[in-house]
């Protein structure tokens, strides 16, 4: 415990990534616990049709944070100039003023997407959904000046308490209205408690509107890329709940999300720290500078893989029974859902970290590249899996997908010099193993949704 107290203590990188990470596990994990609590409590006061809804307006308004996203947090992460005041009010003044574009897309398309999906409820609350966006757009950017120095503890404490606020209310309004708008006005909330607390209590100086050219010229030469590229990872994360809202009735996608839910829960703890780590890590120490930062860096990726691919069996192994366990027999299906979900999932936490080399070494356009490939792919798969072979084909699709796409990024690590052969090859032996003992496990299960189509 001494030598353990030694090593995190201090201001040195090594330090701060071990503080940094275990802040992220904390905060990660906190807010999957107030969320996991949140959505028992709501799936026994609403009804699976209610979470199909709400996922559409997800789908919406996280698409339209995705493909207006011009890269501020990791523009600020990786500039020579991220803690200069004037390049730090442009980020945010960009990030206010697309907020408030954001809402007024929302608003023209609440209509016409209420229409395309044959639920007229959308185009109420749509444009109250999009109200969260303005207030997110009015976030300081001392959140990801925190992030790219690697101090994570207050910042973590707040995003915490500000999401228990809001799911609380979620689960009160739900209570009084048992509506969809409990689900929407949860949202905004959480978004204003955030607002209010890092205005507050995170320190340093505060945003204030400027827009200085040159620091325009920067985040824009910088963002392009990224604007691009995150505009096609919507597409590869979100884009399944889209198409799939078409295809699927509303009930179902209501259990496919609770599925999705759970599953998704170590790839996305993954994606955070990689978001939130990577990118100071691999920029303070990039791979091709010595043997040393590769070795470390090999280690660090060996225990991400390694407790994510631990996260991911059990969710393949014990899927049924957790929803068996945790809910009634309305969302039964969502536990054979959960071992396809947790099993195609393997094959993205084996290159989890490879862009973000690429983004640290100022390289969008080949994260872009990659992204772009992943996301044509991905879909292109869904879509005849689903149509070919029902929700089954649907589900299995995405991990044939990211074994496709691998060599891609691989392609992208070798530039970065941030490839390691040795790690892919035993996970990838590792993934198979895994899902052929899940299916041999849950076979009834799953072949219990080949009638959903």
């Amino acid at each position: 415990m001494k030598r353990l107290i030694k090593v995190m203590s201090g201001n040195q990188l090594t330090a701060r990534i071990l503080r940094s990470t275990s802040w992220v596990l904390v905060g990660f994990g906190g807010a999957q616990v107030i969320r996991l609590a949140s959505n028992l409590i709501l799936t026994r006061i609403l009804f699976p049709e209610a979470f199909g809804l709400m996922a559409l307006v997800t789908v919406i308004t996280v698409g339209l944070m995705m493909f207006s996203d011009v890269g501020i947090g990791p523009s600020i992460s990786q500039s020579k100039r991220g803690d200069d005041p004037a390049f730090l009010n442009t980020a945010w003044t960009i990030q206010a003023m697309r907020g408030l574009t954001l809402w007024v897309i929302t608003l023209l398309l609440a209509w016409p997407m209420a229409q395309f999906y044959d639920q007229p409820d959308l185009a109420i609350y749509l444009p109250v959904a999009g109200l969260a966006l303005v207030i997110s757009g009015l976030l300081p950017t001392r959140i990801e000046t925190a992030r790219r120095h690697l101090i994570f503890g207050r910042l973590t404490i707040l995003d915490l308490i500000s999401q228990l606020i809001g799911l609380s209310l979620m689960v009160i309004l739900a209570l009084i209205t048992h509506s969809v708008m409990a689900l929407v006005l949860g949202g905004m909330f959480s978004a204003a408690t955030k607002l209010i607390l890092t205005w507050r209590y995170l320190p340093g100086a505060p945003n204030r509107f400027q827009l200085e050219r040159e620091a325009v010229n920067e985040q824009v030469h910088f963002g392009k890329w990224i604007f691009l590229s995150t505009a096609f990872t919507f597409v590869s994360s979100q884009g399944d709940k889209a198409i799939l809202g078409k295809l699927l009735t509303l009930g179902v996608l209501g259990v496919y999300n609770i599925g999705f839910f759970l599953a998704s829960f170590p790839i996305m703890l993954g994606m955070t720290m990689a978001h939130q780590l990577m990118i100071p890590i691999y920029r303070d120490r990039p791979p091709g500078a010595s043997p040393g930062n590769r070795a470390q860096l090999r280690k660090m990726r060996l225990f991400m893989s390694g407790g994510l691919f631990a996260m991911l069996g059990f969710m393949s192994f014990a899927g049924p029974w957790l929803v068996d366990l945790l809910y009634d027999d309305r969302y039964e299906q969502a536990g054979a859902m959960i071992v396809l979900m947790a099993c195609a999932f393997l094959p993205q936490v084996i290159g989890l970290s490879y862009d973000r080399a690429a983004l640290a070494a100022g390289d969008s356009r080949g994260a872009f590249i990659f992204s772009g490939i992943r996301s044509l792919v991905q879909m292109v798969l869904l879509y005849v899996g689903f149509t070919t072979y029902g929700l089954i084909g649907g589900l299995v699709s995405y991990g044939i997908a990211m074994v496709l796409v691998h060599p891609v990024l691989i392609a992208l690590a070798l530039r970065h010099q941030a490839w390691d052969a040795a790690h892919d090859v035993g996970f990838a032996v590792l993934a198979l193993v895994i899902t052929v003992v899940a299916v041999w496990l849950h076979g009834d299960a799953i072949v219990a949704l080949a009638a959903i189509r």
